[in-house]
């Protein structure tokens, strides 16, 4: 499974079914079972931060169901130890018991700004509090400090009825990621202006719904641009994008990567999508948006994120720069013969960390 929407859906799956058949008598089991099984699916794949963002909702959605059944009794708040303890493999040393946690990262919004009571802002925008260091009694896991507060003894609801409601839950997860899209190509018609260039490179599903949505009462004009096809390649790149967006009266070009420059003091605007968005505001998305945005930031163009809230990673316990992944370069290179083979390298990123600074506007679906 590759691509953020695609393994946030099937980790909010998964996790459903850790839910539903496993065996628990308490909260804390359920909290400690969601957070082992969330460690495994972020090791399996490190790169996709989403992932842990899923696991961290469905951690939060556990903890608010059984705050309410304890009819307003006092609970534990989330905490950075969640970040850490389903994290990858890079996780630096946690602190031991006794030792007073880092606090929890300040709010990124007011939290009556939106209510929204079961989505990741909601819980990125957490009061900032300080909790000690604690270990889960009688789990054959790694220990976890600051995890969560038991609170098995003032459970109230039965079992059965609290599975009931983190099940309904997780599906109010997976749809809202299912409707994400839909929900920022509502604020293409604010975005894109009649007569707009806007530039776009590989254009993502939810950049592709953005310009087909501006499309229905916009005239503009798209530049495509995308990197030298493979050898052997006889399609052009994104047929169907520009199929639909010839068939509403949108103009289409299709530029080369390495000439985009000279199209630039054209370009009003430059739309790109996300895989995940960092804490500081960096954007991990596909291979050659780097050369795009340091373009766009030469030349005063605005940069425009598209990315859903499922993608804001509140913490990232591991270097930034292995989240760039890089690919097989053989099908634009061919390595069969020539002297100067041996003595060269060439790389295929297929993605790229996108420094804050060179982005001017983030779109989310709230």
């Amino acid at each position: 499974m590759r691509g953020s929407e695609g393994c946030a859906i099937a980790t909010a799956r998964i996790l459903l079914q850790v839910v539903a058949k496993s065996k628990w008598s308490d909260v804390d089991q359920l909290l400690d079972t969601v957070q082992r099984v969330g460690r495994r699916l972020a090791q399996a794949a490190p790169r996709e931060l989403v992932i842990s963002n899923i696991v961290r909702r469905v951690l939060g959605l556990i903890r608010d169901e059984a705050k309410e059944d304890r009819n307003g009794n006092e609970f534990g708040t989330d905490s950075v130890s969640d970040i850490q303890s389903i994290s990858t493999d890079h996780v630096p040393a946690l602190p031991k018991a006794g030792v007073a946690a880092a606090p929890v990262r300040p709010a990124l919004m007011p939290t009556n700004s939106f209510h929204f009571s079961k989505s990741l802002f909601n819980l990125l925008s957490a009061e900032s509090t300080t909790t000690t260091g604690s270990t889960t009694t009688g789990s054959p896991t790694t220990p976890v400090s600051g995890a969560f507060t038991p609170i098995s003894g003032g459970l109230t609801a039965s079992v059965h009825a609290l599975r009931s409601e983190v099940i309904d839950g997780i599906e109010e997860i997976m749809d809202e990621i299912s409707q994400v899209a839909d929900q920022i190509a509502s604020f293409a018609e604010v975005q894109i202006h009649p007569g707009d260039y806007i530039l776009v490179h590989r254009p993502s599903p939810t950049v592709e719904r953005f310009l087909i949505k501006a499309a229905a009462k916009r005239q503009f004009t798209v530049l495509i641009a995308s990197s030298t096809p493979p050898k052997g390649g006889s399609d052009a790149p994104y047929a169907s994008l520009r199929k639909k967006l010839n068939a509403a009266g949108v103009k289409t070009i299709n530029v080369m990567s390495s000439g985009l420059v000279a199209y630039m003091p054209k370009v009003n605007k430059v739309v790109m999508g996300a895989s995940a968005v960092l804490p500081n505001g960096a954007i991990i998305s596909d291979g050659g948006l780097g050369l795009v945005a340091r373009a766009a930031h030469e030349f005063s163009k605005p940069v425009i994120v598209l990315s859903g809230v499922y993608k804001l990673c509140p913490e990232v316990a591991y270097d930034l720069e292995a989240a760039v992944e890089l690919g097989d370069s053989s099908s634009y290179v061919s390595f069969a013969d020539g002297p100067i083979v041996n003595g060269v390298e060439v790389e295929n990123a297929v993605t790229e960390l996108v420094p804050p600074e060179m982005i001017d506007m983030y779109i989310t679906n709230l």
